[in-house]
C-alpha cells in the first residue's frame, strides 16, 4: 500500500516525504524500546508519541515512514529532522486502535517477530 493510500484510509495528512513509497508491514507502539527490539527496516511506524526521538529511532532502525495518531500539532523540528533524513511523516486524528484496524482490514501486515 502506498503512503498516499494509507493517508486516504486513515483520513490523514502527509507532512513530508514520498507519497508513492510502498509499505507492507506495520509496527504500532509508543515505546521506542519496542521499536528497537521488534521493528524491521522498511516498515511503517504508527505512534502517538510526538517527539523528535521517534524520528531518530526510525533512522536507527531503517524505518522509512512514521504515522502519528491522535493528531496534535506536530512540532516543526520533528518535520525538519524527518526531511533532513528522508523519513516520510503522516498524521491522523484517529486513535491508534482505529488506525491499526483500518490498515489491517486493507491488507497491511504486522511485523514478523523474531
Amino acid at each position: 500500500m502506498t503512503i498516499e493510500e494509507i493517508a486516504s484510509v486513515v483520513n490523514g495528512e502527509i507532512l513530508t516525504g514520498d507519497r508513492n513509497m510502498n509499505v507492507e508491514r506495520v509496527v504500532a507502539t509508543d515505546l521506542m524500546s519496542d521499536v528497537l527490539a521488534f521493528a524491521e527496516p522498511g516498515v511503517l511506524l504508527i505512534t502517538g508519541l510526538h517527539s523528535p526521538q521517534v524520528v531518530r529511532t526510525a533512522i536507527v532502525v531503517g524505518i522509512p515512514a512514521v504515522l502519528f495518531v491522535r493528531k496534535k500539532d506536530i512540532p516543526e523540528n520533528i518535520v525538519e529532522i524527518a526531511k533532513d533524513n528522508n523519513i516520510t511523516l503522516l498524521s491522523t486524528d484517529l486513535s491508534m486502535f482505529e488506525t491499526c484496524g483500518r490498515l489491517f482490514m486493507r491488507g497491511l501486515k504486522p511485523v514478523r517477530r523474531g
